[in-house]
């Protein structure tokens, strides 16, 4: 793969974890992708408590496994569901669907 080309589209996200994590990452990640789903169900029904309850779980989880940004993503889900600000949210639920599509994980 190559970064020649800037544009947000093809940008891929370097993490690096932790080797003794290894064997959780995979079901965090489909946790976060259960996640996605969720939080454009209960958008549908303007349910936006249980979209703050996972992004206020994504903020306490991200970090303790090396993925800063889905801490930085689950913040912002978590006050814009308290704003019930249903368009922020779409936003915010695509660009962490875009983060966990273009993750290239390094274990250390």
């Amino acid at each position: 793969m190559t970064q020649d080309n800037s544009t947000k589209k093809d940008k891929r996200f370097a993490v690096h974890i932790d080797k003794d994590l290894e064997d959780l990452i995979p079901g965090y990640i489909e946790n976060r992708q259960k996640d996605i789903i969720s939080i454009r169900n209960a958008l549908e029904k303007s349910d936006f408590e249980s979209i703050r309850i996972l992004g206020h779980s994504m903020k306490g989880s991200g970090g303790g496994y090396g993925f800063d940004e889905i801490t930085r993503i689950g913040a912002s889900l978590e006050t814009t569901a308290k704003d019930k600000d249903a368009e922020a949210i779409k936003q915010w639920t695509e660009k962490l669907s875009y983060y966990i599509d273009n993750i290239d994980i390094t274990y250390d």
